[in-house]
């Protein structure tokens, strides 16, 4: 069995307008790493990676008829970030909608959720598991 210095965890999504959500991913605090167009349509993303500032990332894609991944919408991410309520602020200003607002958790931290523009759920907090 691995340690957990060895496990990577990086989250798979696809978007309808991968543009759009590229603006909103770097409003949050993403950073990209790698983004691949489709050569003859450039508005087409065909694989991207995206870099968290604490550690992991996402990879994505536009939705298209032979992506490998077809959820759009329907993805759930919990973003740790020293700062949760800067960070909710900047999804907030950058189009999401609040689905939980910024509380101070039982379980230890500072937490609350975002819908983004496409429908995915994101959490934003101190809190991290061991």
């Amino acid at each position: 069995m691995s340690n957990a210095a060895d496990i990577r965890l990086w989250h798979t999504l696809s978007f309808r307008d991968a543009g759009a959500m590229i603006a909103w991913l770097s409003a949050v605090g993403f950073v990209e790493h790698a983004t691949y167009r489709d050569e003859s349509d450039p508005s087409v993303v065909v694989h991207a990676e995206w870099l968290w500032p604490g550690g992991g990332g996402i990879m994505f894609g536009s939705h298209r008829p032979d992506a490998a991944v077809t959820n759009v919408g329907g993805a759930a991410a919990y973003l740790v970030t020293d700062d949760p309520d800067a960070v909710f602020a900047r999804a907030v200003d950058a189009g999401a909608t609040v689905v939980r607002d910024m509380v101070d958790q039982d379980y230890g931290g500072r937490g609350g959720s975002v819908e983004d523009p496409e429908g995915n759920h994101w959490s934003f907090g101190s809190y991290q598991p061991s």
